[in-house]
């Protein structure tokens, strides 16, 4: 199957690099030139941490969609805030059968792509590994060693979309990956949604790492409160059990990112627009459908939105 990788930044270069491993046919798209011309060159320089390095070859590149042809799979790995653009930009490469993938982080992103194509033509899922882009044609992986740490699961399942997805399972798993194919993924896009809702959007408020935040006694309640929140709505959404989850996670999250700025509060400190509309923004979103107050992921959303409408006049 032909495969195009819309977004070949860490991530898309990342996910990529295990794929072409395990021996997919892959296109790799984006416009940054010099990484797409070092790998053209090249290969990809592909180090997963801490003691593996390949150097893998074999990839086509381009700067965008226009000319690379249709495709059997077109994997989406944008900013989520840049994905209806890409989609429009992903346009020649889509043909009547192409199946359209998500494998970014955060909620909603399936149904951009429902837009684009049907449901019967969606995956959508999210890695769980670090990962890094030092520079043009170098990509560094972090997974944790024995767990599953790559999933996905289509929007309606019939013969096209189970064969797309057991084809990318069984490329990443070639490739060195502990995939899985869900029947529903909707449990584990959420757990990890809610997990990154909280730290991501209240550390970038309040310019702190997570374990400060969790020291602060006002902070991590406002951690659980969106954490509550986001378990109520999907309950109502029929996804039980994201509570009881976040139970279990939060001694993971302090104790394994303590000393870290998760990526949002990242973007604010470098002035960059941020993923917000995909993580509390969605929990807002989907609250209103299905009629869940949301008011702590209402007014977390609104302030990152106006800290980022306003860097050049912040102090």
């Amino acid at each position: 199957m032909k495969i195009a990788m819309i977004g070949s930044g860490a991530a898309g270069s990342v996910f990529a690099g295990y794929m072409r491993l395990g021996g997919a046919d892959l296109t790799l798209v984006d416009p940054y030139k010099e990484h797409m011309d070092k790998i053209a060159r090249d290969g990809l320089t592909f180090v997963i941490y801490p003691d593996q390095e390949y150097q893998v070859t074999g990839f086509k590149t381009a700067y965008n969609a226009d000319s690379i042809g249709k495709m059997d799979i077109v994997i989406f790995m944008t900013k989520t805030n840049q994905l209806d653009e890409a989609l429009k930009g992903a346009a020649p490469c889509i043909g009547p059968e192409t199946v359209l993938v998500s494998l970014m982080n955060g909620l909603g992103n399936e149904d951009k792509l429902v837009k684009a194509a049907s449901p019967d033509r969606v995956l959508y899922g999210s890695g769980v590994l670090g990962t890094e882009l030092p520079e043009p044609g170098v990509c560094v992986a972090k997974p944790s060693a024995g767990t599953e740490n790559m999933y996905f699961g289509a929007c309606v399942k019939n013969e096209l979309t189970d064969r797309a997805g057991k084809y990318l399972e069984e490329k990443f798993a070639a490739g060195g990956l502990l995939p899985h194919f869900y029947e529903d993924v909707r449990p584990k896009v959420w757990r990890k949604a809610t997990s990154n809702s909280g730290f991501n959007t209240v550390c970038a408020v309040l310019r702190l790492k997570i374990k400060e935040v969790y020291d602060d006694p006002e902070g991590v309640e406002l951690v659980w409160s969106v954490w509550r929140e986001a378990s109520d709505v999907a309950a109502a959404l029929g996804i039980p059990g994201i509570w009881e989850y976040m139970q279990e996670e939060m001694p993971r999250i302090v104790k394994g990112l303590g000393d870290y700025y998760p990526s949002m509060a990242q973007d604010t400190q470098a002035h960059r627009q941020t993923e917000v509309d995909s993580l509390t923004g969605a929990i807002s979103m989907f609250g209103r459908k299905v009629g869940i107050p949301t008011p702590t992921c209402d007014i977390l959303t609104k302030e990152i939105k106006a800290i980022q409408a306003n860097y050049e006049r912040q102090y």
